[in-house]
């Protein structure tokens, strides 16, 4: 589960082109090591830790291009083994224009070393908005995670996460935005189980409690996934959402995504891939999806010079819209 704001919108739908919405900032995607590896590359005849609930559509997701629109620079420097911090400058003619500014503080860079080593996160932006989190591995198999969230001078998420890895599942609780004056809660209890090697079985389900309402939502979830290829499914009383990711060799790589959601009652079908070409430095990401909106992405790493040149479009033939970006990462 990323932000407490996920759960009052349509899954999926948030980061779309041509959207109203702000481009979401790095700390809502998990760092690596809050994850675990992929589920095919343990031998030793056991079955499995599944991993997270968030991360089950994961490996589809990445083969998707992000958003870009306007102008963007970003500079990366890493201070220490254990302080990294970086600037995000973006121009726009659609969307207000913001300089970010994002910090983060490990024990190391390679986490899998020092296991009980806390991350802390923090990212702030020129309209004084803030967004915190911090991640801590109370023992071996207990992970906990705290998220503040502001919208400039007022708070708008505050969450505690805790979740419990064991030999073959996973389970999470998450109690969200907790007002004992407004007497109102968010509570997200996640599971998922390893039923054998490539299968993973399981559920969330949302509590909602507040002074003029309360209900539950119930998720069901499953996953098949062997070395090249991985098949999620989430279906509910809010909607579905599938999605299939495929590795066809080493340069290339194919996702195919389905979403309905029963409140805005639409649908969304979406086809996306990645190319990687080593020798020239480039990636590429391109998508199409069922509401004519073409979109792609490159990638060129500027050799010898620490950084990568980013060039993206996206049309949207039903509303006659372009949206074109240009951004460069340094570090």
């Amino acid at each position: 589960m990323g932000s407490v704001l996920a759960l009052s919108s349509s899954p999926g739908h948030q980061n779309w082109p041509f959207s109203t919405d702000p481009p979401p900032s790095r700390w809502d995607a998990h760092p690596a090591h809050w994850d675990s590896p992929p589920r095919w590359e343990r031998r030793d005849g056991r079955l499995p830790n599944p991993g997270s609930f968030h991360s089950l559509h994961r490996s589809c997701k990445d083969v998707f291009p992000q958003q870009i629109e306007g102008v963007k620079m970003i500079v990366n420097k890493t201070l220490s083994s254990f302080f990294k911090v970086s600037h995000t400058l973006h121009l726009s003619a659609v969307s207000p224009s913001y300089y970010r500014f994002h910090v983060e503080h490990l024990q190391s860079d390679d986490y899998s070393k020092d296991k009980d080593a806390p991350a802390l996160i923090g990212e702030m932006d020129s309209s004084g908005s803030l967004n915190a989190h911090a991640l801590l591995h109370l023992t071996e198999r207990v992970r906990a995670r705290t998220v503040f969230q502001t919208q400039q001078s007022q708070f708008v998420t505050w969450q505690f996460e805790t979740e419990y890895r064991g030999n073959d599942f996973t389970a999470a609780v998450t109690v969200a935005n907790p007002d004992v004056l407004r007497e109102s809660v968010i509570l997200v209890a996640h599971f998922l189980q390893s039923v054998s090697s490539g299968l993973v079985l399981g559920g969330e389900l949302v509590y909602h409690r507040g002074r003029a309402e309360e209900g539950g939502i119930l998720t069901l979830a499953g996953q098949y996934s062997r070395p090249n290829w991985v098949a999620t499914l989430n279906a509910g009383k809010g909607g579905a959402h599938a999605s299939y990711y495929h590795r066809a060799n080493k340069q290339i790589q194919v996702g195919v995504e389905f979403e309905a959601s029963t409140r805005t009652q639409e649908t969304t079908t979406s086809f996306g891939y990645q190319m990687e070409l080593p020798e020239a430095n480039m990636v590429f990401r391109g998508m199409i999806n069922s509401r004519c909106i073409i979109g792609g992405v490159l990638e060129k790493r500027l050799t010898p010079l620490p950084a990568t040149l980013i060039m993206g479009a996206f049309v949207n033939h039903r509303g006659d819209k372009l949206q074109v970006g240009l951004g460069v990462n340094v570090g």
